[in-house]
């Protein structure tokens, strides 16, 4: 398995990646750093972990809406309310922005 050293929000990361994977992997840290860095730039998030959730929250959420192209036959879900999902990672956060 490669490794390879990306940077998501300024923050540097080695990942392991299969071979022949390199431009999937290069093209998901960019998604990922495009998300966070949105979410830092709006200004109302500060902790680095609660601006993760929220774009691993926003890219999953993006992954629903995409037209289902496989034959996979698993219903995707009928509504997704992204505003209590945030609620409840709020609350799971703490004032302070940490899991723990």
């Amino acid at each position: 398995m490669k490794q390879i050293e990306v940077t998501i929000l300024g923050q540097s990361y080695v990942l392991g990646c299969p071979e022949g994977g390199e431009n999937l992997l290069q093209a998901s840290v960019k998604a990922v750093d495009r998300e966070m860095t949105t979410i830092r730039a709006a200004g109302k998030v500060k902790a680095r972990e609660r601006i993760a959730v929220l774009a691993a929250l926003n890219l999953a959420y993006k992954l629903e809406q995409r037209p289902e192209t496989s034959s996979n036959t698993d219903p995707a879900p009928s509504s997704v309310d992204v505003n209590a999902l945030i609620s409840r990672i709020d609350k799971a956060l703490g004032e302070h922005g940490q899991l723990l």
